[in-house]
């Protein structure tokens, strides 16, 4: 199956599977999704999502945000990793909000990946779930992952796998699909020991039946046997 119809195909089949799918950031507004966007860097949603009540209700706008001092920031988000690098660039991207854009969220990639901590991706996100503008795909671990699994790119590159998947989907799906693929991501298909017997789009997937999945779940079944022999007691 060429690439343009089978990511229509596993486009229709997981919207049937997530019809619920969404950003996992708790947030209110565009504001609220780029500041817990620039702290989901190498940190999981749930930990920001516990993170961000407190520093939305110390700093609720960019005005009060840009005034704080970065101590104060750090110990808020101390536990998303990285922290310092990270209270920096919020404190930095609050000030040219304020400077430059009257304290508001542009609507634009361009200035949007000009903000301090912010790249294509956290552009796209904001873009896409708090304007509902298209304007690019997310690409994250999973969107990049299950791209290369489905046969969808070649690549790793996060820019490199973007441009082959903007070629494939939809624009007016471009959001949905980063949605489906991280939900399907996490649910099923994680990088370690992929649920391919479960699978929704098993039938759509080269990497399914692959002979080096076969040969990683042989692998895998090995080492698991030996770590249980391992623990067995020896015999008298």
């Amino acid at each position: 199956m060429e690439r343009a119809a089978r990511a229509a195909a596993v486009l229709q089949n997981l919207r049937t599977t997530y019809p619920d799918a969404h950003c996992e950031l708790d947030h209110q507004g565009a504001f609220q999704l780029l500041v817990a966007t620039i702290l989901s860097a190498q940190c999981t949603d749930v930990r920001v999502n516990l993170v961000t009540p407190a520093l939305f209700k110390k700093y609720p706008d960019a005005e009060s945000l840009a005034a704080a001092r970065q101590e104060d920031v750090e110990d808020l988000v101390r536990s998303t990793g990285f922290f310092r690098n990270k209270a920096k660039n919020l404190i930095a991207a609050a000030k040219s909000l304020v400077r430059d854009h009257d304290g508001k969220v542009p609507r634009e990639l361009v200035p949007l990946t000009q903000l301090s901590g912010v790249g294509r991706k956290t552009a796209n996100v904001v873009l896409g779930n708090a304007y509902g503008i298209e304007a690019g795909i997310v690409v994250d671990t999973h969107v990049a992952r299950l791209s290369k699994r489905l046969g969808l790119t070649k690549h790793s590159d996060p820019v490199k796998v973007e441009k082959d998947l903007l070629k494939q989907i939809p624009q007016d799906a471009w959001t949905l699909w980063s949605h489906l693929l991280i939900w399907h991501g996490r649910r099923r298909c994680p990088a370690r020991k992929p649920d391919c017997t479960h699978c929704e789009v098993r039938g759509l997937c080269p990497s399914a039946d692959s002979p080096a999945r076969k040969l990683r779940l042989k692998s895998s079944a090995g080492r698991a046997r030996r770590a249980k022999a391992a623990k067995r007691p020896a015999s008298a």
